[in-house]
């Protein structure tokens, strides 16, 4: 189990040469004649646009920037919405904007301009709320003159606690958006890790983004996603069996959730039986119904690293094999259980059910993993077991023994004892039923040492569907039996 100092930070500190400063960025934009574009900003003020407006040259890049404050005017320009600080209603302005942009200027100055929109709805600190504080920010833009649009979404969650500076992190945070879409479009970690310069990842979060058009054709959005927690952007991203990103509101608010975490290289039928077997326990528990339960495969930035690095192919490789059983996919880089609880606390008061194997409950009683903690591991328990979490624990086979070991007859150090009986009585850890015994001997590192010599005993360890995947496409390494 990683700890929480295994960080995997790679954002420049603001303020450094590896970061050109928010001044500089607006003054590059406003004296280069080719980009010309609107912004539309809901709360927060104006602060993306007031940037270009005081560093001198706006006329030479803004042909128009406004903000509906009011729903009702707000609707009548862009249309009705559910939730005003929403993926949807930065799409209406996006289409909105841009259009009304190309229609009333391509004639003019088409052949020679890149016409950009930015947009931004965002929830800052107010005085009558203290509720999460968070946007979703957008820029739509033409990669060359005449090109069609191509676009960026994001999600910002602000982590200052003052409305002003908010609005402050809200301005850098779209100006660095517009730069990079603008400049950065061909280079992946360049453009990604620009979006906290002058910022850093202690005053906002990214962790979502979406990029689709022309200008990323080659762009896989389930690998920003990896890179948006690789680079200290956010701490877990999401998307789902189709590759779609997703912000983690809008799929974990109100679910009862039942995540299983590993590496997943490759997805054999121990693991499947597992997920199975927790699931079925798990829908006993009151409040938990089959169509609110959510269930997550999740990545630790830990279980992806091979020989110190994070392989980019590999990493889709996993995500594509996982794609075969429809689960929706968290990448994170929680090392400890508790932090993982943390995160998924944050959107949901329902039920969360972990399902594990017997090693990584060994992992969770060892002290060792939690001295970053004042309260030690007690302090780490009353964190990860609120709101009723339950830990679903898998059998082991032990190899050497050919004994099965069970929470019901795992050993714990004597001092943790009485604090494990407690938590098995209380049912707040949970020993699977019903499960596949013949599945037992079966690990995802045997079945991928087999696969890349050749053997293809492997595939019996593995689902037919990964299965027929794998060799088709040759993922993991995979070596055809002589």
């Amino acid at each position: 189990m990683a700890t929480s100092k295994d960080k995997f930070v790679c954002l420049p500190e603001p303020g450094t040469a590896g970061s050109m400063g928010t001044q500089q960025k607006a003054l590059q934009i406003n004296l280069d004649p080719t980009k010309y574009g609107a912004f539309a900003e809901i709360g927060a003020g104006q602060e993306v646009a007031r940037w270009f407006f005081r560093v001198g040259g706006a006329s030479g890049t803004i042909a128009k920037t406004m903000s509906a404050y009011d729903m009702t005017v707000s609707d009548a320009i862009y249309g009705p919405s559910e939730r005003y600080v929403s993926r949807s209603r930065l799409a209406q302005m996006l289409d909105h904007e841009y259009s009304l942009l190309v229609q009333r200027l391509a004639a003019k100055r088409g052949a020679t301009t890149r016409f950009f929109v930015f947009a931004d709805t965002v929830a800052a600190q107010s005085y009558q709320r203290r509720d999460e504080c968070h946007g979703w920010m957008g820029v739509r833009f033409q990669h060359q003159p005449g090109a069609d649009a191509s676009e960026i979404i994001v999600h910002v969650r602000m982590v200052d606690r003052e409305n002003l500076q908010q609005q402050e992190a809200v301005g850098i945070m779209g100006v660095n958006l517009i730069y990079a879409a603008m400049n950065l479009e061909s280079n992946l970690d360049e453009f990604l890790r620009s979006l906290a310069d002058d910022l850093g990842p202690a005053r906002v979060e990214v962790d979502m983004a979406k990029f689709c058009g022309p200008a990323f054709q080659n762009c896989d959005n389930r690998l920003v996603s990896l890179k948006l927690v690789q680079f200290g952007l956010t701490n877990a991203a999401m998307f789902t069996a189709d590759g779609e990103v997703v912000q983690a509101s809008e799929v974990l608010y109100k679910k009862n959730i039942l995540v299983e975490r590993g590496t997943f290289r490759p997805l054999t039928n121990a693991t499947l039986d597992m997920l199975q077997c927790a699931r079925a326990q798990f829908v006993q528990e009151p409040g938990v119904l089959g169509d609110d339960l959510l269930v997550l495969m999740e990545m630790t930035l830990h279980n992806l690293i091979d020989g110190g690095t994070i392989d980019a192919q590999d990493f889709l490789d996993r995500v594509d094999l996982l794609g075969t059983v429809g689960k929706t996919v968290l990448i994170s880089d929680y090392g400890e259980y508790h932090r993982l609880a943390a995160y998924l606390f944050r959107y949901t008061k329902k039920k969360i059910g972990i399902a594990m194997g017997v090693p990584s409950l060994r992992e969770i009683f060892d002290e060792k993993y939690y001295t970053d903690l004042e309260g030690g591991i007690l302090e780490s328990f009353g964190r990860l077991f609120k709101n009723e979490l339950k830990l679903y624990v898998y059998p082991l086979l032990d190899p050497t023994t050919g004994a099965v070991i069970t929470a019901g007859n795992l050993r714990v150090e004597p001092h943790l004892r009485h604090l494990y009986e407690y938590l098995m009585e209380n049912h707040y850890i949970q020993g699977l039923r019903e499960y596949n015994p013949a599945y037992l001997p079966m690990f995802s590192r045997d079945a991928l040492q087999r696969l890349r010599a050749g053997d293809s005993s492997w595939e019996a360890m593995v689902p037919a569907q990964v299965t027929q995947l794998i060799k088709e496409r040759r993922l993991l390494g995979y070596k055809a039996p002589v």
